[in-house]
């Protein structure tokens, strides 16, 4: 069963990237089309934020960036673009979290369904920190390229170090690469 797994683990970054391609992209078409159901949240938001004047310009710059994102992680060599995109844009589609709660929450740590809606999020940025890992040259090189054991001797013979770190001294603090 684990070699089937294995088997698979190479179409990961392209299964991937194609499954947040075709969210991002979705729903940004979709709030472009005026037909999200995200927007009442999103009025909510703007109201307490910025102010319903920005909300049309807001609305569709969100929705744009959201097809951007998709579209950047769909081509391997801006992944980690999209990623930065990524992450600004977390940061405004979770905020009504905090700054507009009870449009997100029942009570305290129990999410209304636009609450679940947002923290689902938390998925897309594990998906893509993922495919930004999977791309790295280290990790192509095999499942234990990000750790190698630790050079010279130590307290813990076994303990590893990430690739590129010579070694680590834990007395002096110091990090050789």
């Amino acid at each position: 069963m684990w070699s089937a797994v294995q088997s698979l683990a190479p179409w990961f970054p392209l299964v991937a990237r194609i499954a947040i391609f075709l969210v991002y992209t979705w729903f940004g078409l979709v709030k472009l089309t005026g037909l999200s159901g995200a927007t009442p949240l999103a009025e909510e938001l703007t109201r307490q934020t910025i102010g319903m004047e920005y909300f049309g310009l807001a609305f569709t710059l969100l929705a744009v960036i959201e097809c951007i994102i998709g579209l950047l992680f769909v081509i391997p060599s801006t992944v980690r673009v999209a990623v930065v995109l990524m992450l600004g844009h977390l940061a405004v589609v979770c905020s009504p979290l905090v700054l507009v709660p009870h449009a997100a929450w029942i009570a305290p740590l129990v999410p209304n369904l636009e609450g679940q809606y947002i923290i689902k999020n938390v998925l897309l940025l594990a998906l893509a920190l993922g495919i930004s890992t999977a791309s790295w040259p280290s990790a192509r090189r095999g499942a234990h390229a990000l750790t190698r054991p630790a050079a010279g001797p130590g307290p813990d013979p076994d303990r590893t170090v990430p690739a590129g770190v010579v070694s680590d001294d834990k007395v002096s603090g110091t990090v050789r690469r």
